[in-house]
Formats: C-alpha cells, structure tokens, sequence
C-alpha cells in the first residue's frame, strides 16, 4: 500500500468535538475504523477517494513524505498522570502548542523530561523542559545529520515557534553543526534565550502501563484504551466522544504507542464509562508484552512477528516489565526509541529458484535506556526463529543490570561531592553565570572567567549589571 493519509494532531491533544467530526469524515470516506500513528497523528487505514476531501474543509489531509509536512508531538498526555517537573502543568502545554500555527517541515517534540511515555529525541527539533520555569533545553537533529546537538541556550516558552520556523529558514544554508545553526538562528530571529547553566539530566523511570480506568487524585480518573490490530471503532469512539460531552472533558491525547488517554472522569460516572465499555466489548487488559511494542502501521509482516515474539514470551512466562521493543527495517527513516531494537535486513539479490529468508539485527539501548540516544548491536544476522531466545536472554541481562547502573551513578556522585565549583549568581533574578558554559546569548565563549567579562556585562534575563552577580561556591 502506498503512504496512508494522515491527519495532523497538534501535540497529539483533540477535543471529543474534533475527534467525532474527524469520525464522520472517514465514515463518509467509506471506512469504519481510524488508527494512530507514533507522531501522535490519526491515521486513515485503507484506500480513500481523495476527490472527496473538499466534502469535510475543516481536516487536511497530509502525506508526511510526499508533503513534508509533519506532526508535533507533546507529552501533554503524561501531565497529572505520570512524574512532571512542577510548572509544565496541563494549560501550559495547551498554550504552548496553540503557538505553532504553520506547518511543520521538521518533526518537533516538546516533553518533560521526567515523564516515561513519550519519547524526548524522536523530532528534528526537540524542546524539552528545564528546572527553570518557561525555558527549555533545544536538541536538535537535522536531515543529514549523524547525531543529536545540544542548542547552547535555553529556549523561552513563547519563542519556541519562532525558533523552530527560524531553524526550517536556516535549512536552505545548510548547516553541518549545532554552532553554525546556531548563528544562523541569532541572526533572523529576536528572542528571549537563556544561558545554559547545567547539563539536562534525565531521570530514568521503567516504562509505564498505560491502559485501564486508574485514579487521578480523591475523585477523578484517566482511562488509556489499547487495541492490539490498531484499528479503533468509529461507531465506539463517537459514542465515547458523546460521553465525553455529558462529562465536560475537554481533551483526549493520543499516545506514540498507537492508543490514547482521557484524562478527567469524575467519580460518580466511573460506572457509565464501565457500561459503554462493556457494551462495545472493550477489554482493557492486556498484558504488558503487547503494549509496549512499536510496529510500524500497516505492515503485516511487522504485526505478524511482534505477535510471534509475544507467544513466545507469553508461552515461556518472560516479564518485561520496563523494558519496550521496537520493530524497524533497514530503510527506515524514524529515530529509535525504544529499550531494545530488531532491525529487519534487506535481503540479497535471489540466485536461482532459492527461497531466501528474512535475517535481522537485535540492538539495545545502553543501560536499557532509549533516552542515552546510544544503542549496541547484540546480534547480527540472526534468523527468525532465534529471535524469542535472544530476546529473552536480553530480558535477563536487563533484570541483572537492574539499578547496578544507579550503583555506579552514585560512585561516580561520590567522586563529585569531593569537587567545588565556582559560579556567579544575579542576586536579583538568581541567574547562573557558569564559566563552563559561557554565554552565549552575549557571544561570550565557553571557559570565559568571570573576571574577564566586561564591566557593561549584563544579566542574560534581567539585564542586571555585572556588580549585581555574586560568587556562590557548589559543592559537586
């Protein structure tokens, strides 16, 4: 099948109106179930009469590759429900994303870091939230390029859309490094950056289950509804969204994971939402091994070996708790993010009448963790059938390295704790000044002392005067 249409979704975050209309559409367009997509889209399944489109005005239908034209993805579906730094709070995402009015060329994530559901590197931009309210920390991996760069500022909230339309302009100059982006963007767009003052840390937290009725808080709940084919009832989803309405539930967000969440259902109609699962035949208990896969859509081949592995697993009692798997292909242009990884290999030209069989690669992420953006190859060249066996012997070595990598974090903390850095701090604003970085929102070099800074150095955010800085020893 050639590439599906797609509907973009921005952050993954719709009204059950929107939802509801966009189930009209397809079932004008002849079809009676939707699916999403790892970029948090909507996805239409099957063949459609696109000479029907100019009939529902108020989607677009966009082909990533043959319109380059991308999704946003957010991990507003993880606030309330999982880890969140402190003021990345539900209504920021909203306002957040409502900036991002262009289409998008680049695939851009904004995340927490301190959530587990949504991967952080998987854009070509990627924003991701910092210790200091409305600013985070730019990864950036253009086309063409082999790794993820750190931006050497922190980004404002309310520049975000700016920065990232400034990035699609600087593509024509095509920039080989995060420095020479980085000018590039200085010189056509005016924002509010924030020097870097400490590395971006990422917790590590297992992978969370994310299906069922589960309590927010004294009286509400969220529900994260899975189906293992990736094909959602249109007749289920416009009742749910009906629901919805007599709840007054505003949102419901999309997952990578080809599900989604509704997040605030009051106490008292738990048992209605129970009655309109039972009615539609909804189970929402599956096990673990299933759901924490990424197939790739509308490939049976894909679908058909995860559900093999998954017997396999089920039939020898194989917990997986934490860890999440992903099936790709030697062609493939998305960014891994998954615990372990089983590539597909491109098979060599046939001789003769000989039947040639699929071979694959099993990769895994340093310490099992898809967010060190490191992965090692395990094995090469493997056949089919050898596949559950690897696979499970990497299960077990995940659960023997369990927590040994924390045991070295800490050794390594220890070490640290001997050291003291010097750094400056604006009394005012209580912004760093770390020789280690520099600052860049001034031109001034990483390894610059304070003491060589000019006397007009002022406070990168408040524009205080350099006297206002005070040395503040950290013990590290």
């Amino acid at each position: 099948m050639e590439e599906p249409y797609r509907l973009r979704i921005n952050g993954g975050v719709l009204s059950p109106g929107e939802l509801k209309y966009i189930c009209e559409t397809a079932e004008g367009l002849g079809l009676d179930a939707i699916s999403f997509g790892s970029r948090q889209d909507i996805i239409f399944p099957e063949q459609i009469d696109d000479s029907k489109f100019d009939q529902f005005d108020k989607v677009q239908f966009v082909r990533p590759k043959h319109d380059a034209v991308e999704n946003i993805a957010s991990s507003y579906v993880s606030a309330e429900i999982l880890p969140s730094t402190s003021w990345l709070t539900s209504d920021k995402y909203l306002y957040i994303l409502e900036q991002f009015k262009h289409k998008l060329s680049l695939r851009v994530n904004v995340t927490d870091p301190k959530q587990r559901l949504v991967p952080l590197y998987t854009g070509n931009v990627n924003f991701i939230a910092s210790e200091h309210e409305d600013y985070w920390y730019l990864y950036v991996r253009l086309p063409g390029w082999e790794k993820t760069e750190m931006y050497p500022a922190l980004i404002f909230s309310w520049d975000m859309d700016k920065i990232e339309l400034a990035i699609e302009n600087a593509l024509q100059e095509e920039p080989e490094t995060i420095e020479t982006l980085f000018e590039l963007v200085s010189d056509s767009a005016d924002t509010n950056n924030r020097t870097v003052d400490k590395p971006l840390e990422v917790p590590f937290y297992p992978f969370p289950y994310y299906e069922g009725m589960n309590r927010i808080g004294t009286d509400r709940y969220w529900l994260g509804l899975y189906w293992r084919n990736n094909r959602y009832d249109l007749a289920f989803l416009k009742a749910m969204c009906d629901l919805c309405f007599e709840n007054k539930i505003g949102k419901i967000s999309i997952t990578p994971w080809k599900s989604f969440i509704v997040k605030g259902i009051p106490l008292k109609t738990k048992l209605q939402w129970e009655k309109l699962l039972g009615k539609f035949g909804i189970n929402v208990r599956h096990s673990m091994l299933e759901m924490n896969w990424h197939v790739p859509v509308n490939d049976p081949d894909a679908l058909n070996l995860k559900k093999y592995l998954v017997t396999n697993f089920d039939q020898n009692d194989i917990s997986t708790y934490g860890l999440t798997f992903g099936i790709t292909s030697y062609e493939s242009d998305t960014y891994n993010f998954t615990s372990i990884v089983i590539e597909k290999n491109k098979q060599p030209e046939a001789i003769g009448d000989f039947k040639i069989r699929d071979t694959y690669n099993l990769l895994y992420a340093k310490n099992f963790d898809p967010n060190t953006l490191e992965y090692i190859m395990h094995v090469q060249d493997v056949d089919k059938v050898e596949l559950p066996g690897l696979l499970m012997e990497l299960s077990q070595l995940y659960f023997e390295q369990l927590g040994t990598e924390r045991e070295e974090e800490k050794a390594v903390e220890a070490v640290k704790e001997k050291f003291e850095e010097e750094v400056y701090q604006c009394k005012d604003c209580l912004t760093v000044y770390n020789e280690v970085y520099g600052d860049v929102t001034q031109s001034v070099a990483a390894n610059t002392p304070f003491e060589s800074l000019p006397e007009t150095y002022e406070c990168s955010l408040c524009e205080a005067p350099k006297s206002h800085f005070k040395k503040k020893v950290l013990v590290k």
